[in-house]
């Protein structure tokens, strides 16, 4: 069987892909080297923030904005919350330069995008902020930027989710199946994995962190980093309804570098708390999956005691997650720089899960009519001088 097309990596972006797919044929094959969802990429942690004005760039706010149609009506197809909203605070220095993935002026650009986009928002001075959320310690002259339909989603459930209506419709999905290598064809491209041979008009690959290894034989193979992050839950010592959905919004303290979410695992379930990091290179196959005591505690000390009122320093969970980056902050989809029946579509640069399903859409337009009607100049390798 000719596959019209085959997707290689079943976490946020390719389990929208093969969903997005098999909406329109039944042809399709997704594999996966683990039993998504699983632990070991970048899709996972319970909770996902999702926002719709998108500091990172105006470029994102169609993607945004057509994930949260769809996350809808998946949510109406399989009777499963996906998407909490909880509304978004996010704090800073107004006219600050501080970066978020890689992208400097990140709460101006949000408040742009948001006006640009006419998204519900209101800005709030610090007093306003004191008064309407206590739960944080604010600097003088802090302003945030609310957003009234940003909130989380369950990325687990929504990759089950889109696997399980892919399969409803026709998809093969393969699990602890792993890809060895490709080669171009006359009619498409030939795939190898450890368990078998399949063919396919077009080959997909949304394998995160793993993307560095299909990149390996091209101009582009210094381009990536993979850096470790790891997410922790710390224990409420304050009044835990003050921290549920109802009480506080999902938030990012830009000039801290700390993010987060309301509660949502029960008064011993804590609350997860995370910050960013690229000081160090890693890799799937290389990285700590382990979580330090002294970790933990320089987390507390230097993020959450100083930013956070009734949070205490017992650690309930810590996990570890990859970030894989380039050096823009911008995603890659494009064709493959030596297979014009490859996409790619990966480094999603910490933030792609909020995007992942409008992407799959994106990913299935390419694959099944050669074109798509969003744009994704932006996100294309020829932004990158490799020549």
């Amino acid at each position: 069987m000719i596959f019209d097309a085959i997707v290689v990596g079943l976490g946020a972006m390719g389990s929208a892909a093969l969903y997005q797919l098999s909406a329109h044929t039944p042809r399709v094959l997704g594999f996966d080297q683990f039993s998504p969802p699983h632990t070991m990429g970048s899709t996972h942690g319970d909770t996902r923030i999702t926002r719709q004005a998108i500091g990172e760039g105006a470029h994102f706010v169609p993607l945004a904005l057509r994930s949260y149609a769809i996350w809808r009506d998946l949510e109406q197809r399989t009777g499963h919350q996906l998407l909490t909203s909880t509304g978004g605070l996010f704090v800073g220095q107004p006219n600050s330069t501080v970066a978020m993935h890689h992208k400097p002026g990140w709460l101006d650009t949000t408040i742009r995008a948001a006006e640009q986009f006419g998204i519900p928002h209101q800005v709030l001075d610090t007093e306003s902020l004191r008064r309407q959320f206590p739960q944080f310690r604010y600097r003088p002259g802090d302003i945030g930027y609310f957003e009234e339909e940003a909130g989380f989603l369950r990325p687990e459930r929504c990759v089950t989710a889109q696997l399980e209506q892919a399969r409803q419709q026709g998809a093969t999905v393969r699990t602890q199946e792993r890809l060895l290598g490709f080669t171009a064809t006359d009619g498409g491209i030939r795939v190898q994995t450890d368990q078998g041979v399949y063919h396919g008009r077009k080959l997909i690959l949304t394998t995160g962190s793993w993307i560095t290894e299909s990149l390996r034989q091209t101009p582009y193979r210094e381009l990536l980093t993979v850096n470790r992050q790891v997410l922790y839950w710390f224990g409420i010592e304050g009044d835990y309804t003050r921290y549920t959905p109802d009480a506080l919004p999902v938030f990012i303290l830009n000039e801290r570098n700390v993010y987060g979410f309301p509660a949502v695992g029960g008064p011993e379930g804590g609350i997860k708390l995370a910050t960013e990091t690229y000081e160090y290179a890693t890799s799937p196959h290389t990285v700590d999956r382990t979580v330090s005591e002294s970790e933990t505690r320089q987390m507390y000390e230097q993020y959450v005691a100083p930013n956070f009122v009734g949070i205490g320093p017992q650690c309930v969970k810590s996990v570890v997650c990859l970030y894989t980056m380039t050096p823009d902050g911008d995603f890659i989809i494009d064709q493959h720089p030596e297979h014009r029946d490859v996409l790619l579509a990966s480094a999603c640069s910490g933030h792609g899960f909020k995007h992942s399903a409008a992407v799959g859409q994106v990913l299935a337009e390419l694959a099944l009519e050669g074109r798509t009607g969003f744009t994704i100049s932006p996100f294309q390798l020829s932004r990158f001088d490799r020549s």
